[in-house]
């Protein structure tokens, strides 16, 4: 694998420009040019309809300086795998030679609810390419409606908190575990906040011999209510409470890639956003989502080798 520094990444070819559409203090930009810098091959990457899309490929623009494929929301596995099919039958007539990674970005909403079954159908194949999840746990681009990735009691425009209701009412899915569950070669979870262990991680991915899962954390100013100069921090925040533990699945075997060297509690994390503020003196739902986050932890540090 390539060795990660600054400066070797700073000398590095861009494949994802600047001047895109996306929000001030928004963690989709930062995590794809994190992905592209890690990998030193040609790539093509899928897309679904969401923030990332919109916000850069709006006509006659784009800020894709790769091969950049835009698909329906809910099939962008299945679009990438049509592409990686025809690429795999070229290179077999020898009509192509060299390798080509192959990347399918989709948000939580496309990735968790409507392109789940596309994705599971893709994994259960074994074709080989990496799906990125940028997850901001909401469909923030069409007015932060709630996914099944949204947690327990945050507000959003579907599921107001309010005297009826404290917000959402369902946990979020695991949807990290259930692609674990199809046996692929690698899946891990990453954070925007942590470059070097997003980086590391891509490398792992895109080596592997089969389909790569990496469920990337991005948290959002908007729809999370936070300051747009705070998104790296609170990507560590979620690292550092296990909100959102940092850990891979490689052959099936568990790897926690970061431990905080203290474990803070949740509040700590929610009390800066917005989405929770109707929840900070409602001690009942605080203990809950305390219990369940430590609970997966230690479940986890249970089945890691390290």
């Amino acid at each position: 694998m390539e060795k990660l520094t600054l400066k070797e990444l700073s000398r590095k070819k861009e494949g994802f420009s600047s001047g895109h559409r996306s929000c001030a203090g928004c963690s989709e930009p930062i995590a794809v040019r994190q992905i592209f810098l890690a990998i030193d091959k040609p790539i093509v990457v899928g897309s679904t309809t969401g923030c990332l899309e919109v916000t850069t490929t709006i006509f006659p623009y784009t800020a894709w300086k790769v091969s950049f494929v835009h698909s329906a929301f809910e099939n962008v596995a299945a679009t990438i795998s049509g592409v990686v099919a025809g690429y795999n039958a070229l290179k077999k007539k020898g009509e192509i030679n060299e390798d080509i990674v192959f990347i399918a970005f989709g948000g939580d909403g496309g990735t968790y609810d409507i392109g789940i079954q596309s994705l599971s159908g893709s994994l259960e194949r074994g074709d080989r390419f990496l799906y990125v999840c940028i997850n901001n746990e909401a469909y923030m681009n069409t007015g932060v409606q709630r996914s099944s990735a949204t947690p327990k009691a945050a507000h959003t425009t579907t599921e107001p908190a309010g005297k009826v209701s404290p917000g959402k009412q369902q946990e979020r899915k695991n949807l990290t575990e259930i692609v674990s569950a199809h046996n692929i070669p690698y899946v891990a979870q990453a954070v925007v906040g942590n470059w070097l262990d997003l980086m590391k991680k891509v490398q792992k991915a895109v080596s592997v011999d089969g389909p790569s899962f990496i469920n990337i954390l991005s948290p959002c100013p908007l729809g999370w209510g936070f300051p747009n100069d705070q998104t790296i921090e609170m990507g560590k925040l979620a690292v550092e409470t296990c909100f959102w533990p940092l850990y891979e699945v490689e052959d099936g075997k568990y790897r926690i890639t970061y431990k905080p060297k203290e474990k803070k509690p949740v509040f700590e994390f929610i009390k800066h956003q917005g989405r929770f503020s109707h929840i900070l003196d409602k001690e009942e739902i605080i203990s809950f989502t305390q219990k369940n986050i430590d609970g997966f932890w230690d479940g986890l540090v249970k089945k890691s080798s390290c």
